[in-house]
């Protein structure tokens, strides 16, 4: 019997998680909630419906996993709690510093209401959450390194297109690569926001715009861009089309340590992404996860869990016979 999934929210990370569903032969998208007309929303799944999200109490037998693909700021923190008293639900909350709040409010929900809830799934928190983890357990004495780009940071290039006088814009992190190269040399530096990551900016100009103005609220940014070193280019509205349309990402997860009895032998480990597409990649994590949301469910447990609280095998289609014999 395929695990019936539905979409809480149809932009680009729903559309990447019907992509994904499409993929998992186990798995089938029945419905996708919208907070639009659902005439107005079209989805390539021919056997799915499109539901108004009001509506979603009525499908609460019908779904085994809701994913929720809402944003942090404002979605998740309401409706992760809310859904998770009607469904198993799976979603990619990402607002790192208020990760502890959003599970207590989503375990009370799920346990009360008998249902497995995964927050924060995607690769960060997600993927590069557990490599962290399991780079710390394995080399107790050592230090992190995070690295993220080159690639679109959607928020950022949010904060550029809200400045008077710009019509849109994108935004790169790019990691510096003298202090990644510093870091797999072994010479474990001490880094500032500054030396580990800059900052390239994209930017289509409203007609008669200060460009200098633009260029100094995005440099002056608190928060966005004040710490970095930023490029600014002003470009055509159809060079932004033509060369910056894609939402690519990734990263670097590093941890360099030491081992013996003198702490004499120096050890890296590394663990890279390189997306083409960071929603359709995020949806393919979440998608994985929504299969160990229904295995746990149908072992009788509730709560909320992390991407730590989750056993690797939970996650394949395969069994684990298959696995040991295929990737053990």
């Amino acid at each position: 019997m395929s695990i019936r999934i539905g979409i809480a929210g149809y932009g680009n990370l729903g559309r990447g998680v019907e992509c994904a569903v499409r993929q998992n032969p186990d798995m089938e998208l029945v419905a996708v909630f919208t907070r639009r007309d659902p005439k107005d929303v079209k989805v390539l799944t021919e056997t799915a419906q499109v539901v108004r999200a009001g509506e979603a109490e009525q499908w609460k037998d019908r779904i085994d996993v809701l994913i929720l693909c809402g944003g942090s700021a404002t979605d998740l923190p309401k409706q992760t709690p809310e859904y998770a008293k009607l469904f198993h639900v799976v979603d990619s909350f990402d607002t790192h510093a208020k990760i502890p709040e959003h599970y207590a409010a989503v375990d009370a929900a799920a346990k009360a209401a008998g249902k497995v809830a995964l927050i924060s799934v995607g690769w960060d928190p997600g993927m590069f959450s557990l490599n962290r983890m399991y780079a710390n357990a394995i080399l107790p004495e050592g230090k992190d390194y995070t690295f993220w780009g080159k690639g679109v940071s959607q928020g950022h290039s949010d904060a550029i297109r809200r400045i008077e006088g710009v019509r849109d814009g994108k935004q790169y992190t790019i990691p510096v690569d003298s202090a990644l190269e510093a870091v797999r040399n072994g010479e474990d530096p001490e880094l500032t926001t500054r030396q580990k990551h800059t900052r390239e900016c994209f930017v289509v100009l409203e007609e008669g715009a200060d460009a200098a103005k633009v260029e100094q609220e995005i440099k002056t940014m608190p928060n966005y861009f004040a710490d970095y070193d930023t490029t600014v280019h002003f470009i055509s509205e159809e060079e932004l089309k033509r060369d910056h349309s894609g939402i690519p990402h990734g990263g670097f997860v590093l941890r360099s340590g030491v081992t013996g009895w003198e702490k004499e032998h120096r050890h890296l480990i590394e663990y890279r992404l390189k997306l083409d597409s960071n929603p359709e990649f995020t949806s393919s994590v979440i998608v994985a996860y929504a299969r160990a949301a229904y295995r746990l469910a149908a072992e009788g447990q509730s709560g909320c869990r992390t991407v730590f609280d989750i056993a690797p095998a939970y996650l394949s289609p395969k069994s684990g016979e298959e696995l040991r014999a295929s990737m053990l």
